[in-house]
């Protein structure tokens, strides 16, 4: 493999591992930063909305239209885009709503008695919301490996926007394991091993949809990224900002996560 493949498999593993982070948090901390949190979550959700909009989806057209002709290529980039909708909004569909990663966790949790707690109830919680938060993360490793393949500086962007939204992600698996196990340990290494979906699902990109990849197939999968970035932005990352009850904070940093990512495109035009 070159260099260029090794670079992107290792953006993947890095944004999924930022579970982790929210796992340690929750586990080493005695309170929920909400304003950081707040902050950071809008700021995820301005990169992927403008570099979705602004650059992703305009490759993508690109691509199709120049292989496809104007008409044709239009449409079928305006079809991948919502076609990625339609993947992420089914995934979210089937799970059920005890393991659902919208679901917030909050470090304060923490400090209630486990004695007070269905521990029964709160592992089958933990591990579903690990489950859940798995398959989420698997279209975004695909969606970062594609990225960073095409061109490296998106792909970085990309993935510091998913490891910034997968941070709470990590909180909502350690908390209810904790509760249930009473193991630190255990609760961390379910956290963190939620977030390798993300790395098995550039794999799975790199070994399956590389040897197909024409300018056809890229166009599509890229018009299917926009589509994905765009309902996390919608679905998760702000509803999940706004929880934190910091809304105004929210929209701060969606309106920064644009503005830092428009002037980044700006400088390495």
């Amino acid at each position: 493999m070159d260099g260029n493949v090794w670079f992107a498999l290792g953006l993947t593993l890095f944004a999924g591992l930022a579970t982790g982070i929210g796992s340690l948090l929750s586990l080493l901390t005695s309170r929920t930063n909400t304003k950081f949190l707040s902050l950071a979550l809008g700021f995820s959700a301005g990169v992927m909305i403008y570099v979705s909009m602004v650059e992703i989806f305009v490759k993508a057209k690109n691509s199709l239209v120049a292989e496809l002709g104007l008409d044709q290529g239009y449409w079928m980039t305006v079809i991948g885009f919502f076609a990625g909708m339609v993947v992420i909004a089914a995934i979210d569909k089937f799970i059920p709503s005890t393991g659902n990663p919208h679901e917030l966790k909050s470090v304060e949790d923490m400090s209630k008695s486990p004695t007070e707690i269905d521990q029964q109830k709160l592992m089958k919680m933990g591990l579903f919301t690990a489950l859940a938060i798995g398959i989420h993360n698997f279209p975004e490793g695909i969606a970062t490996f594609a990225s960073a393949m095409q061109d490296p500086s998106l792909g970085v962007a990309i993935a510091v926007a998913v490891a910034i939204h997968n941070i709470p992600e990590g909180i909502a698996v350690a908390v209810p394991i904790y509760y249930a196990t009473g193991s630190r340990k255990r609760a961390f290494k379910l956290s963190f091993l939620s977030g390798l979906a993300e790395p098995v699902g550039a794999i799975v990109a790199f070994l399956i949809l590389m040897p197909f990849l024409n300018e056809v197939m890229f166009g599509m999968i890229f018009a299917g990224v926009a589509g994905i970035m765009v309902f996390i932005s919608l679905d998760e990352l702000l509803p999940a900002a706004q929880k934190y009850d910091e809304a105004h904070l929210s929209i701060y940093g969606v309106v920064g996560g644009m503005a830092v990512m428009a002037l980044s495109l700006l400088l390495l035009a």
